[in-house]
């Protein structure tokens, strides 16, 4: 099947998927104890029944679950994510000012962790059962054992405290009026360290699974082929292994694409980064629901529409395979 086809048929299965998504997400939330007015009324030392009740029918929390999940459909369906419980402000707007710092983080993150995994892995493909295939295997078993909060704050005490190369949080320098070029410089001083702890972790898993799939790929007929007609191992390697050996690494960057946000809830909490993970953090700890639940569903249409994108990048890399 053809692009053309096969887009409208995977855009028609992305409605009862979000749905579906949506109303997990809903449910479980409104199970779960607690909601915004018992946070509302400690926070203001009044914890009063008639100061609640006044709190749950301001945000509609007074109605029956079906009430309020037909009327958060109704909002979403207009593309109205309603007003934060906690910061009485639109959750667009919220959302807004914060997808532009995940979406640095992430985006940066998973392009050096590809870039340098893959190369990695090629590097130990290559020289296997050498010195140097230990070393990157060390490194790669290293930088997926350490924990990532425990990781940033080691590159905090390090680059910030010690040596004072790269601030240790902040997504720009608090206060500057910095535009243009001068303003791109210093986020990208800022986002060194956040984009280095979050990359090196999935870095490691592509190095690992680079490495595999060149060893099989190595193993297979064509490569034979290819060598006995005399050419070079350099060509080999770039010219038939690599581009087949590619496909795993698609397939894993598809999947970790949503897992990759949860590494930027905790990443975004040490540096102080101001973006959805840490908007999505904040709204578990104060009952925001209206503020979980668009982050929730952002994230999921984020990792649908990155999986659309990798059957397509499938289709670049290797042209046998055809949509269906």
């Amino acid at each position: 099947m053809t692009g053309l086809g096969y887009l409208p048929r995977r855009l028609l299965q992305i409605v009862p998927t979000v749905l579906g998504i949506v109303t997990i997400n809903f449910v479980i939330l409104h199970l779960a104890p607690g909601d915004v007015a018992d946070v509302l009324a400690g926070q203001a030392g009044s914890a009063t029944a008639e100061y609640m009740q006044q709190i749950r029918e301001k945000f509609g929390l007074d109605q029956p679950l079906y009430v309020q999940y037909a009327k958060y459909i109704w909002r979403v369906l207009q593309f109205d994510l309603g007003v934060s419980q906690r910061y009485n402000e639109p959750v667009s707007a919220l959302i807004f000012s914060a997808a532009p710092i995940t979406a640095t983080l992430m985006i940066s993150s998973m392009a050096i962790a590809i870039a340098v995994g893959v190369f990695l892995g090629v590097l130990a493909a290559k020289y296997v059962d050498t010195p140097l295939d230990w070393a990157i295997s060390l490194l790669g078993l290293l930088a997926y054992s350490v924990p990532l909060f425990w990781l940033a704050q080691v590159l905090i005490l390090a680059f910030s405290i010690h040596l004072g190369l790269f601030p240790s949080g902040s997504f720009a320098t608090v206060g500057s009026d910095a535009t243009g070029f001068a303003y791109v410089r210093d986020v990208v001083w800022h986002m060194v360290l956040p984009v280095t702890v979050l990359g090196l972790f999935y870095m490691a898993v592509y190095a690992r699974l680079m490495r595999a799939s060149m060893l099989e790929v190595y193993n297979l007929d064509f490569v034979r082929t290819a060598r006995a007609k005399g050419l070079s191992n350099s060509s080999v390697t770039i010219n038939h292994v690599l581009r087949n050996a590619l496909l795993p690494i698609v397939t894993m960057a598809g999947l970790q694409f949503g897992s990759l946000l949860g590494g930027a809830v905790v990443v975004e909490q040490v540096f102080s980064l101001p973006g959805l993970g840490r908007l999505a953090f904040d709204a578990v700890l104060q009952r925001d629901f209206n503020t979980l639940l668009s982050t929730l569903l952002l994230s999921s249409l984020l990792v649908i529409v990155v999986n659309i994108i990798v059957d397509f990048i499938y289709v670049l890399v290797d042209p046998r395979i055809e949509l269906r």
